[in-house]
């Protein structure tokens, strides 16, 4: 094989291998002996005055929903949006994520059960595992494509997460920063394209006030410096709001 084909052939493989290089990076950051650990976290509970008409919430993904370094379970912002909703509603808040998922695993062990549970809405949370280590743009697109299609089989609305900025953990070393910010970029824009496929689908902004925040404010994140802490779980709930009102609505015309 000539020189020049040699490297045409080999240029498929240069996007995995920064990918690779970015994980490798990440995963020793992961492991600093100077910062806390926190354990996952079952935020499943029931919220409002039972005698309140009922809707069942059932969250997929990642710690983004167990909510590891939140001090008060009742702010992580899965649980402040059932509370908020139980001021309407009987909520009844299912989780079936687990910490340090990435789409395939949703796939393999959560999908099916949500699936079967028939979710007035369903919460997909999850993306940033994947961002992180090495998948690719495409096979993420494909796998949120296959959880939301098979989601939309049974549920009166998707609220779909995709991923924030991630180039704002302090946790990370700093040249790795701007490139996981751009490459989170992409893979939110997947989730995007996705949930517009799908009518029953509301995406969640994940870019500008949620975005800048975490870059200007460190108190946003627990004390490992990876995962948000209670504040930024408050800062999540209020973006994430108006999403689930406008799912609300998608959810009651799928009823009638």
């Amino acid at each position: 094989m000539s020189t020049k084909r040699r490297a045409l052939a080999a240029l498929p493989a240069i996007p995995m291998a920064m990918a690779g290089a970015v994980a490798y990076q990440v995963l020793r950051a992961a492991h600093r002996p100077d910062l806390p650990s926190f354990p996952n976290q079952d935020p499943n509970g029931k919220f409002g005055d039972p005698e309140l008409r009922p809707l069942r919430l059932v969250a997929l993904g990642d710690s983004s929903i167990t909510a590891p370094g939140v001090e008060d379970l009742d702010n992580a912002w899965v649980r402040r949006i059932a509370i908020s909703l139980g001021a309407e509603f009987h909520v009844d808040l299912v989780s079936v994520a687990v910490g340090g998922s990435k789409a395939r695993d949703v796939i393999a062990s959560q999908l099916e059960e949500a699936v079967r549970l028939e979710p007035d809405i369903a919460i997909l949370s999850v993306g940033a595992n994947d961002a992180i280590r090495a998948t690719s743009p495409d096979r993420y697109r494909a796998e949120i494509q296959y959880i939301v299609s098979e989601l939309d089989r049974t549920s009166g609305a998707i609220v779909v997460f995709g991923v924030g900025d991630l180039g704002s953990i302090p946790r990370l070393p700093p040249l790795l920063r701007r490139t996981l910010t751009r490459r989170a970029a992409r893979f939110n824009s997947a989730a995007a394209s996705i949930a517009a496929q799908f009518p029953n689908a509301i995406k969640v902004p994940t870019t500008g006030p949620m975005s800048t925040a975490f870059w200007d404010d460190r108190d946003l994140f627990a004390g490992d410096l990876f995962h948000a802490g209670d504040e930024g779980h408050r800062l999540f709930a209020d973006q994430m709001l108006p999403a689930f009102r406008a799912a609300l609505i998608v959810q009651r015309r799928t009823d009638s």
